[in-house]
């Protein structure tokens, strides 16, 4: 009953462009919906030493990287859901086989504290609603390691989060098919770290998804 009131009020907009969106419009607008770099195919795909693969629906580029930086950074957390639905549809289209649960890249109690929310979490929360799975916190940072996003190289990166992600007591990853996720991936030494940790905690099997490819 709320709803067109709240449309009235604060009208949705394009998560990417902050264009209003039309009647006809669902998440994104028309021009965003066309010209988005959407990833292609294999493209859109990387394999990792712990993890089978890792889907995404977009590359990091100009608009996407903008709208990530106001998600991420200023508190845009309504971008989750349609981002969400876009993750969605790319696990639909590109992943085969099912899946036990959903968890996620989690950031340290420091940097959430200073945030004042979780970016992954918030993501895998969306995404576990519109793949009908159980989502549950499996793992703990528990290093606070500078970002990832500073370093050169890949052997920098896997160095930084070596032993930075630890299973939360009392977490169940044995036998579990795994979809873990986070918001962008570059090298994909920090899923790669955390589905470690899960595949030694017994975990069958760990795929990775996120909003973007870097």
């Amino acid at each position: 009953m709320l709803s067109p009131l709240l449309d009235l009020l604060f009208p949705p907009k394009c998560p990417f462009c902050r264009r209003l969106l039309e009647r006809d419009e669902m998440l994104l607008c028309s021009d965003c919906q066309r010209d988005l770099p959407w990833t292609q195919g294999l493209t859109g795909e990387r394999t990792g030493e712990f993890f089978d693969r890792c889907v995404s629906p977009l590359w990091y580029l100009d608009t996407v990287r903008e709208s990530h930086h106001r998600y991420k950074f200023s508190g845009a957390r309504s971008y989750a859901a349609p981002y969400a639905t876009l993750m969605a549809q790319c696990a639909a289209d590109r992943l085969e086989g099912g899946f036990d649960m959903l968890t996620w890249v989690p950031l340290s109690p420091k940097r959430r504290r200073k945030r004042g929310y979780d970016q992954a979490e918030l993501l895998a929360r969306e995404l576990a609603q519109r793949l009908e799975l159980p989502v549950e916190c499996l793992l703990d940072k528990v290093r606070d390691a500078p970002a990832q996003s500073g370093l050169k190289g890949e052997s920098a990166r896997r160095a930084n989060v070596l032993g930075a992600y630890d299973l939360r007591p009392g977490a169940q990853a044995a036998g579990k098919r795994i979809l873990l996720v986070d918001d962008v991936v570059t090298t994909g030494t920090t899923l790669s770290e955390c589905a470690r940790v899960l595949r030694t905690a017994g975990a069958d099997r760990v795929t990775c998804i996120t909003l973007a490819r870097a």
